[in-house]
């Protein structure tokens, strides 16, 4: 069980954002983000939002920092992937 983050590059709210997820489970995740003190509404059904400035925490704290395609290629091969269409339907 491995928590990911992969480098912040997408911009909003005047700040750049990365994702944070599991390459196994979402209770490993959210165990993780409960203990970083990351807010509930940050998670978006299968990754956490989280800001660059925190980014060397989460990393201490034992998230592996992996370059975006690493990160999508384990969270689907994970199983706990949502599609695009699926985000759509919600």
């Amino acid at each position: 069980m491995t928590v990911l983050v992969d480098a912040p590059r997408w911009p909003a709210h005047g700040r750049l954002w990365a994702h944070l997820v599991s390459d196994s489970n979402l209770e490993e995740l959210h165990a993780f983000a409960r203990a970083q003190g990351l807010p509930e509404r940050s998670f978006d059904l299968d990754h956490y939002d989280v800001p660059e400035e925190i980014i060397d925490r989460l990393v201490a704290a034992g998230a592996t920092p992996v370059d975006g395609h690493e990160l999508v290629r384990r969270l689907i091969a994970s199983g706990l992937r949502i599609t695009a269409r699926e985000r759509r339907g919600r």
